[in-house]
């Protein structure tokens, strides 16, 4: 066999083999043989079937078989001894040449392999980065406080329909009647819209449905009919308005405060307002780490000057995805696995640059904080440690979650190792400019 080597760039390598029928002959041989001994053939007993049936029925399988294996065996080798740090797997080269398939003829073949590049920089307080601190403003404590008002708010009587009420109607056209149907104002569409707007208790509005409800099932839902049959419905109704119902928030007092914050927690306006600012300032602290973190994963890659062999690893995507996502699909999302690759490589240096290791506990630690905040996402936020343990031990078992769960621990581990060595600046910033940061 001969293989040569032509270095395309600094990350690109093409490979072509040179193989000979020495070189898969034997390996052939113990293919056709093995079928020999398990061929199961009317007219003679296993394993006692001419060689040359044998070899009719199953030569070309044993003979892309045995080439298969030797090419398998000889980019494995010219890889280990080049001490190539491959990206992706071997790709068959575009301009590959064409064979002729038949036993004792030589081959060639041709593979592309894409290297991960060198990344090599050193960290220490010369390397600044921002570190953000949210002022929080009258504006935003109100715009919290009216938000949270509204959260604890109840449904009411109301007497005009407004662009966030809804009513209660009954829909006739003389052959379909739904009665006590809910309309939420600001889904009707249209002209029928206006028509929504400002209407009362007994006014009655002639409505194309059709036009106003152009979601169909939203629209066979509401008229209480099957969606095959809308077609055979005159879409002209009369909607008799029956109530009005406005949203109306929450007052402020010791009911109200002890749904937002607990019981007896807060006890007036003044420390409501407290009690906004310090959520506020939580939530803040918590944008403010999250950009922060961003930051610094921009500012590594960026420093690492980290390219890829973009081409490369767009056919090995599609290729890899084929029975999955379109070529058309990975091109779209391309620029985003360019990202995220470009910080794997950088996050997978730094976790050997700073001897970082992922303990098991690590792993525990993180499944169960997931699942807790799961819990919390429904409203559970008292949930017994049994079931966060049994519920961290199942999504440990989902092979794809135990793996973003391990990324997470090793980007938590990096940053805070980062952190450690670099500068950080305070700036004050208003939360409308910090949210128009890129």
């Amino acid at each position: 066999m001969n293989i040569v080597k032509n270095q395309i760039d600094d990350l690109n390598v093409q490979v072509s083999l040179e193989i000979e029928a020495a070189d898969y002959q034997e390996a052939r041989r113990k293919k056709l043989a093995e079928r020999r001994r398990n061929a199961d053939i009317k007219g003679f007993r296993r394993g006692m079937a001419p060689m040359g049936l044998i070899e009719k029925f199953y030569g070309e399988q044993a003979l892309a078989e045995a080439v298969n294996d030797v090419i398998n065996d000889a980019l494995t080798g010219f890889i280990k001894e080049n001490k190539l740090r491959v990206l992706g797997e071997p790709l068959a080269s575009e301009d590959q040449p064409d064979n002729d398939w038949k036993a004792g003829n030589n081959f060639t073949f041709k593979f592309d392999i894409a290297q991960s590049p060198q990344i090599n920089f050193e960290l220490g307080k010369e390397d600044k980065l921002p570190v953000y601190n949210i002022e929080v403003t009258e504006v935003a404590k109100k715009e919290m406080k009216d938000n949270m008002l509204r959260q604890v708010g109840s449904m009411q009587d109301g007497e005009i329909a407004g662009e966030e009420d809804f009513v209660i109607a009954d829909l006739t056209n003389g052959e379909v009647t739904a009665e006590d149907v809910y309309i939420a104002v600001r889904k009707v569409e249209g002209k029928a819209h206006a028509k929504f707007v400002g209407a009362k208790s007994g006014s009655k509005l002639t409505v194309n449905i059709n036009e106003a409800f152009t979601n169909e099932t939203d629209r066979a839902s509401m008229i209480k009919v099957d969606k095959d049959k809308l077609a055979g419905i005159e879409p002209k109704f009369t909607v008799k308005v029956k109530t009005v119902k406005t949203f109306v928030p929450a007052s402020e007092n010791q009911e109200t405060y002890d749904r937002l914050f607990g019981e007896d927690k807060v006890h007036n306006s003044e420390e409501f307002d407290a009690a906004v600012a310090e959520r506020l300032t939580e939530n803040y602290k918590q944008e403010a780490d999250y950009r922060l973190s961003k930051d610094i994963r921009d500012y590594l890659v960026k420093k690492a000057g980290v390219t890829l062999p973009e081409s490369f690893l767009k056919r090995w995507l599609i290729k890899l995805n084929e029975e999955k996502f379109t070529a058309e699909e990975v091109e779209r999302d391309f620029p985003s696995f360019l990202e995220d690759f470009r910080w794997q490589l950088v996050r997978e240096y730094l976790m050997d640059k700073f001897s970082l290791k992922i303990e098991e506990k690590d792993i525990h630690e993180a499944a169960e904080a997931y699942v807790a905040y799961q819990y919390a996402m429904y409203g559970m936020g008292n949930v017994p440690q049994e079931l966060i343990h049994d519920g961290a031990h199942r999504v440990m078992q989902d092979e794809s979650q135990l793996r973003r769960i391990e990324e997470n621990v090793e980007d938590q581990k990096v940053l805070a190792a980062v952190k450690g060595v670099v500068s950080t600046t305070k700036k004050k910033i208003t939360v409308e400019k910090f949210r128009e940061l890129k």
